[in-house]
């Protein structure tokens, strides 16, 4: 793996940093029985979580925008702008 759950979660937010100017509260945990990383965004009663597997984290450690995780943010965001 060669990184940690908070090194994982600070790169995250460097290559989304949308996450932070909307005021959205990430947390990030590994889930072993699905061997994946499990992002929670959450605002108010919003919340989305998604999964990131482990060659997507490694991507993501090596500066790489993860698609799948760039479309999870950006629908949260346009859903939660909506409910404003």
């Amino acid at each position: 793996m060669g990184y940690t759950i908070a090194g994982l979660k600070d790169k995250i937010l460097a290559l989304h940093p949308e996450i932070a100017q909307h005021g959205i509260v990430p947390s990030l945990t590994f889930d072993a029985d699905k061997k994946a990383y499990v992002l929670t965004l959450t605002k108010g009663p919003h919340k989305l979580s998604t999964y990131i597997d482990k060659p997507d984290a490694s991507r993501c450690m090596d500066g790489h925008v993860c698609v799948g995780l760039a479309l999870q943010v950006a629908q949260f965001i346009a859903n939660f702008q909506e409910g404003e």
